[in-house]
Protein backbone atom coordinates (compact mmCIF):
# COMPACT_ATOMS: atom_id res chain seq x y z
CA UNK A 1 0.00 0.00 0.00
CA UNK A 2 0.96 3.51 -0.94
CA UNK A 3 -0.48 6.79 -0.29
CA UNK A 4 0.19 9.76 -2.31
CA UNK A 5 -1.82 13.09 -2.05
CA UNK A 6 -1.65 16.53 -4.42
CA UNK A 7 -1.13 20.58 -2.90
CA UNK A 8 -4.84 21.02 -1.98
CA UNK A 9 -4.29 19.20 1.56
CA UNK A 10 -0.76 18.03 2.52
CA UNK A 11 -1.47 18.37 6.05
CA UNK A 12 -3.99 15.85 6.42
CA UNK A 13 -2.41 13.68 4.10
CA UNK A 14 0.98 13.72 6.32
CA UNK A 15 -1.28 12.96 9.33
CA UNK A 16 -3.34 10.16 7.69
CA UNK A 17 0.46 8.51 6.82
CA UNK A 18 1.85 8.95 10.49
CA UNK A 19 -1.75 6.95 11.41
CA UNK A 20 -0.90 4.36 9.11
CA UNK A 21 2.91 4.19 9.67
CA UNK A 22 3.88 5.18 6.34
CA UNK A 23 5.39 8.37 4.64
CA UNK A 24 3.51 9.82 1.99
CA UNK A 25 4.85 8.84 -1.69
CA UNK A 26 7.47 10.66 -3.50
CA UNK A 27 5.60 12.72 -6.44
CA UNK A 28 6.96 15.40 -7.83
CA UNK A 29 3.42 17.66 -8.78
CA UNK A 30 4.17 20.79 -10.39
CA UNK A 31 2.73 23.56 -13.19
CA UNK A 32 4.83 24.71 -16.38
CA UNK A 33 5.22 28.30 -17.05
CA UNK A 34 1.58 28.49 -18.80
CA UNK A 35 -0.10 26.50 -15.82
CA UNK A 36 -0.53 23.53 -17.37
CA UNK A 37 0.25 20.55 -14.22
CA UNK A 38 2.94 18.08 -14.63
CA UNK A 39 3.26 15.15 -12.45
CA UNK A 40 6.20 12.69 -12.05
CA UNK A 41 6.21 10.21 -9.52
CA UNK A 42 9.86 9.84 -7.84
CA UNK A 43 8.83 6.10 -6.73
CA UNK A 44 8.21 2.61 -7.87
CA UNK A 45 3.95 1.59 -7.76
CA UNK A 46 3.96 -1.30 -9.94
CA UNK A 47 1.37 -4.07 -8.52
CA UNK A 48 1.13 -1.11 -5.62
CA UNK A 49 -2.15 -0.50 -4.17
CA UNK A 50 -2.27 3.14 -4.61
CA UNK A 51 -4.26 5.89 -2.70
CA UNK A 52 -4.13 9.56 -3.54
CA UNK A 53 -5.73 11.59 -1.41
CA UNK A 54 -7.02 15.05 -2.68
CA UNK A 55 -9.61 17.51 -2.22
CA UNK A 56 -11.53 19.35 -4.93
CA UNK A 57 -11.66 22.48 -2.65
CA UNK A 58 -10.40 25.86 -4.03
CA UNK A 59 -9.18 26.77 -6.68
CA UNK A 60 -10.99 23.54 -7.32
CA UNK A 61 -10.85 22.94 -10.87
CA UNK A 62 -6.78 22.98 -10.49
CA UNK A 63 -7.01 20.50 -7.45
CA UNK A 64 -9.24 18.22 -9.69
CA UNK A 65 -7.21 17.88 -12.96
CA UNK A 66 -4.39 17.57 -10.45
CA UNK A 67 -5.63 14.40 -9.00
CA UNK A 68 -6.96 13.20 -12.45
CA UNK A 69 -3.26 13.28 -14.01
CA UNK A 70 -2.09 11.42 -11.09
CA UNK A 71 -4.55 8.84 -11.49
CA UNK A 72 -3.22 8.79 -15.08
CA UNK A 73 0.37 8.76 -14.11
CA UNK A 74 -0.70 5.65 -11.53
CA UNK A 75 -2.57 3.70 -14.36
CA UNK A 76 0.60 4.16 -16.89
CA UNK A 77 3.13 3.08 -14.45
CA UNK A 78 1.09 -0.51 -13.69
CA UNK A 79 -0.56 0.23 -10.34
CA UNK A 80 -2.51 -2.79 -9.31
CA UNK A 81 -5.60 -1.04 -8.06
CA UNK A 82 -6.03 2.98 -7.71
CA UNK A 83 -8.39 4.37 -5.02
CA UNK A 84 -9.26 8.49 -5.30
CA UNK A 85 -9.57 9.70 -1.79
CA UNK A 86 -11.48 12.80 -1.87
CA UNK A 87 -11.91 14.08 1.65
CA UNK A 88 -14.29 16.90 -0.07
CA UNK A 89 -15.97 16.21 -3.34
CA UNK A 90 -15.78 19.75 -4.91
CA UNK A 91 -18.79 19.50 -7.46
CA UNK A 92 -21.41 17.88 -5.51
CA UNK A 93 -23.87 20.47 -5.09
CA UNK A 94 -24.41 20.33 -9.17
CA UNK A 95 -26.19 17.20 -8.61
CA UNK A 96 -29.05 17.58 -10.87
CA UNK A 97 -30.74 19.63 -12.75
CA UNK A 98 -32.48 22.40 -11.03
CA UNK A 99 -33.78 24.50 -14.17
CA UNK A 100 -33.63 24.10 -17.57
CA UNK A 101 -30.14 24.15 -20.02
CA UNK A 102 -27.76 23.77 -16.70
CA UNK A 103 -25.06 20.41 -16.43
CA UNK A 104 -24.88 17.71 -13.88
CA UNK A 105 -21.06 18.42 -12.98
CA UNK A 106 -21.35 16.15 -10.54
CA UNK A 107 -21.73 13.00 -12.54
CA UNK A 108 -19.39 14.56 -15.55
CA UNK A 109 -16.34 14.80 -12.50
CA UNK A 110 -17.48 10.88 -11.61
CA UNK A 111 -17.37 10.20 -15.16
CA UNK A 112 -13.80 11.74 -15.48
CA UNK A 113 -12.40 10.30 -12.29
CA UNK A 114 -13.51 6.68 -13.50
CA UNK A 115 -12.14 7.37 -16.94
CA UNK A 116 -8.55 8.57 -15.72
CA UNK A 117 -8.03 5.45 -14.41
CA UNK A 118 -9.10 5.30 -10.29
CA UNK A 119 -10.74 1.58 -9.63
CA UNK A 120 -12.87 2.84 -6.21
CA UNK A 121 -13.64 5.91 -4.81
CA UNK A 122 -13.26 7.28 -0.72
CA UNK A 123 -15.18 10.28 0.31
CA UNK A 124 -16.63 11.77 3.07
CA UNK A 125 -20.21 13.26 3.58
CA UNK A 126 -21.56 13.51 -0.22
CA UNK A 127 -23.78 16.59 -0.34
CA UNK A 128 -26.03 13.98 -2.04
CA UNK A 129 -25.85 10.52 -1.03
CA UNK A 130 -27.10 9.62 -4.52
CA UNK A 131 -23.54 10.47 -5.89
CA UNK A 132 -22.38 6.92 -5.08
CA UNK A 133 -24.56 5.87 -8.23
CA UNK A 134 -23.02 8.55 -10.46
CA UNK A 135 -19.78 6.56 -10.16
CA UNK A 136 -19.52 3.24 -12.23
CA UNK A 137 -17.22 1.92 -9.54
CA UNK A 138 -17.04 1.11 -5.92
CA UNK A 139 -17.88 4.39 -3.92
CA UNK A 140 -17.56 4.58 -0.35
CA UNK A 141 -18.94 7.92 0.96
CA UNK A 142 -17.71 8.31 5.17
CA UNK A 143 -19.63 9.95 7.50
CA UNK A 144 -18.71 12.71 9.78
CA UNK A 145 -21.14 12.32 12.15
CA UNK A 146 -19.69 10.00 14.43
CA UNK A 147 -16.54 11.79 14.75
CA UNK A 148 -19.01 15.00 15.74
CA UNK A 149 -21.10 13.12 17.93
CA UNK A 150 -17.99 11.96 19.79
CA UNK A 151 -16.77 15.74 20.02
CA UNK A 152 -20.02 16.89 21.69
CA UNK A 153 -19.97 14.40 23.91
CA UNK A 154 -16.71 15.54 25.48
CA UNK A 155 -17.61 19.08 25.80
CA UNK A 156 -21.03 18.88 26.88
CA UNK A 157 -22.30 16.15 30.24
CA UNK A 158 -25.90 17.37 30.43
CA UNK A 159 -27.08 15.64 26.74
CA UNK A 160 -30.89 16.58 28.03
CA UNK A 161 -30.19 20.39 27.23
CA UNK A 162 -29.51 19.76 23.56
CA UNK A 163 -31.35 20.27 20.44
CA UNK A 164 -29.95 18.97 17.27
CA UNK A 165 -31.05 21.08 14.41
CA UNK A 166 -30.71 21.17 10.94
CA UNK A 167 -30.65 24.72 8.82
CA UNK A 168 -32.99 22.84 6.00
CA UNK A 169 -35.44 20.02 5.14
CA UNK A 170 -33.05 18.49 3.13
CA UNK A 171 -30.65 17.49 6.10
CA UNK A 172 -32.80 16.09 8.82
CA UNK A 173 -31.78 12.56 8.19
CA UNK A 174 -28.43 14.05 8.75
CA UNK A 175 -29.78 16.17 11.70
CA UNK A 176 -31.26 12.50 12.75
CA UNK A 177 -28.29 10.85 13.10
CA UNK A 178 -26.51 12.81 14.97
CA UNK A 179 -29.48 13.25 17.64
CA UNK A 180 -29.32 9.39 17.60
CA UNK A 181 -26.03 9.09 18.80
CA UNK A 182 -26.82 11.32 21.08
CA UNK A 183 -28.95 9.49 23.79
CA UNK A 184 -31.78 10.52 21.07
CA UNK A 185 -31.70 14.22 21.61
CA UNK A 186 -34.48 16.51 20.44
CA UNK A 187 -34.45 17.54 16.89
CA UNK A 188 -35.79 20.76 15.28
CA UNK A 189 -35.73 22.45 11.69
CA UNK A 190 -35.35 25.07 9.72
CA UNK A 191 -37.46 25.99 7.11
CA UNK A 192 -36.10 28.68 5.22
CA UNK A 193 -37.48 30.03 1.05
CA UNK A 194 -34.44 30.49 -0.83
CA UNK A 195 -35.30 33.26 -3.36
CA UNK A 196 -31.89 32.99 -5.62
CA UNK A 197 -28.77 30.86 -5.15
CA UNK A 198 -26.48 31.85 -2.45
CA UNK A 199 -29.24 33.83 -0.68
CA UNK A 200 -31.72 32.71 2.02
CA UNK A 201 -34.48 33.65 4.02
CA UNK A 202 -35.12 31.78 7.56
CA UNK A 203 -39.36 31.38 7.97
CA UNK A 204 -39.52 29.22 10.54
CA UNK A 205 -38.24 27.35 13.25
CA UNK A 206 -39.66 24.17 13.93
CA UNK A 207 -39.01 21.74 16.76
CA UNK A 208 -38.09 22.57 21.04
CA UNK A 209 -35.10 25.21 21.22
CA UNK A 210 -36.10 27.58 23.70
CA UNK A 211 -33.31 27.42 26.76
CA UNK A 212 -32.09 24.71 25.24
CA UNK A 213 -28.14 24.73 24.01
CA UNK A 214 -28.72 23.89 19.89
CA UNK A 215 -26.03 22.06 17.72
CA UNK A 216 -26.95 22.64 14.06
CA UNK A 217 -25.34 20.49 11.58
CA UNK A 218 -24.66 20.40 7.69
CA UNK A 219 -22.45 19.18 5.20
CA UNK A 220 -20.73 22.58 3.74
CA UNK A 221 -20.77 26.30 4.69
CA UNK A 222 -19.95 28.22 2.06
CA UNK A 223 -20.66 32.03 1.74
CA UNK A 224 -22.25 31.24 5.92
CA UNK A 225 -25.18 33.73 4.84
CA UNK A 226 -27.37 30.24 5.48
CA UNK A 227 -25.90 29.44 8.40
CA UNK A 228 -25.91 32.79 10.14
CA UNK A 229 -29.88 33.54 9.33
CA UNK A 230 -30.51 30.06 10.67
CA UNK A 231 -28.46 31.31 14.13
CA UNK A 232 -30.40 34.31 14.37
CA UNK A 233 -33.65 32.65 14.20
CA UNK A 234 -32.66 30.17 16.80
CA UNK A 235 -31.48 32.57 18.92
CA UNK A 236 -34.94 35.00 18.69
CA UNK A 237 -36.69 31.85 19.56
CA UNK A 238 -34.82 31.51 22.99
CA UNK A 239 -31.59 29.63 22.58
CA UNK A 240 -29.14 29.19 25.21
CA UNK A 241 -26.39 28.84 22.54
CA UNK A 242 -25.90 28.56 19.31
CA UNK A 243 -23.30 26.20 17.94
CA UNK A 244 -22.60 25.04 14.50
CA UNK A 245 -20.62 21.56 13.39
CA UNK A 246 -20.04 21.60 9.39
CA UNK A 247 -18.12 18.80 7.96
CA UNK A 248 -16.49 20.66 4.78
CA UNK A 249 -15.32 24.46 5.95
CA UNK A 250 -15.21 25.97 2.18
CA UNK A 251 -16.27 29.14 3.90
CA UNK A 252 -15.41 31.17 0.64
CA UNK A 253 -15.37 35.63 0.41
CA UNK A 254 -15.72 37.41 3.68
CA UNK A 255 -17.23 33.71 5.32
CA UNK A 256 -15.25 34.10 8.12
CA UNK A 257 -15.86 37.62 9.04
CA UNK A 258 -19.56 36.81 8.80
CA UNK A 259 -18.96 33.63 11.12
CA UNK A 260 -17.14 35.90 13.57
CA UNK A 261 -19.60 38.62 13.44
CA UNK A 262 -22.95 36.00 13.67
CA UNK A 263 -24.74 35.12 17.15
CA UNK A 264 -22.50 31.23 16.65
CA UNK A 265 -20.85 30.69 20.10
CA UNK A 266 -18.71 28.45 17.86
CA UNK A 267 -18.22 26.75 14.30
CA UNK A 268 -16.69 23.58 14.08
CA UNK A 269 -15.82 21.88 10.94
CA UNK A 270 -13.35 19.59 10.15
CA UNK A 271 -10.31 19.17 7.84
CA UNK A 272 -11.46 17.48 4.99
CA UNK A 273 -10.63 21.04 3.71
CA UNK A 274 -6.96 22.15 4.41
CA UNK A 275 -8.21 25.42 6.65
CA UNK A 276 -6.88 29.10 5.51
CA UNK A 277 -4.76 31.01 7.75
CA UNK A 278 -7.80 33.38 7.88
CA UNK A 279 -9.46 30.36 9.48
CA UNK A 280 -7.00 29.00 11.72
CA UNK A 281 -6.79 32.75 13.32
CA UNK A 282 -10.44 32.96 14.07
CA UNK A 283 -11.74 33.09 17.45
CA UNK A 284 -14.87 31.43 16.49
CA UNK A 285 -13.82 28.48 14.66
CA UNK A 286 -12.67 25.31 15.40
CA UNK A 287 -11.37 22.45 13.49
CA UNK A 288 -11.91 19.00 14.07
CA UNK A 289 -9.61 15.98 12.86
CA UNK A 290 -10.86 13.39 10.95
CA UNK A 291 -7.08 11.28 10.29
CA UNK A 292 -8.21 8.60 12.58
CA UNK A 293 -11.66 8.15 10.34
CA UNK A 294 -9.52 8.50 6.92
CA UNK A 295 -6.74 6.39 8.18
CA UNK A 296 -9.13 3.39 9.32
CA UNK A 297 -11.03 4.09 5.97
CA UNK A 298 -8.00 3.06 4.19
CA UNK A 299 -6.37 0.59 6.21
CA UNK A 300 -9.94 -1.57 5.87
CA UNK A 301 -9.76 -0.78 1.98
CA UNK A 302 -6.18 -2.00 1.61
CA UNK A 303 -7.19 -5.26 3.85
CA UNK A 304 -10.04 -5.89 2.14
CA UNK A 305 -12.06 -5.05 5.32
CA UNK A 306 -15.99 -3.84 5.94
CA UNK A 307 -15.54 -0.36 6.16
CA UNK A 308 -19.76 0.51 7.06
CA UNK A 309 -18.69 -1.68 10.09
CA UNK A 310 -16.94 2.12 11.05
CA UNK A 311 -20.56 3.79 12.00
CA UNK A 312 -21.88 1.08 13.55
Amino acid sequence: MKLFAGNSNRQLAESVAKYLGLSVGRANVRRFADDEIFVELQENVRGEDVFVLQSTSRPANDHLMEMLIMIDAFRRSSARRITAVLPYFGYARQDRRAQGRTPISAKLVANLITEAGANRVLTLDLHAGQIQGFFDIPTDNLYAVPVMGRDIRAKYKDLNSLTIVSPDVGGVVRARALAKRLDDSLLAVVDKRRERPGESEVMNVIGEVRDMNCFLVDDIVDSGGTLCNAADAIREKGARSVTAYITHGVLSGGAVARIEASALTELVITDSIQPTPEVVAARKIRVLPITDLIGEAIARTAHEQSVSSLFD
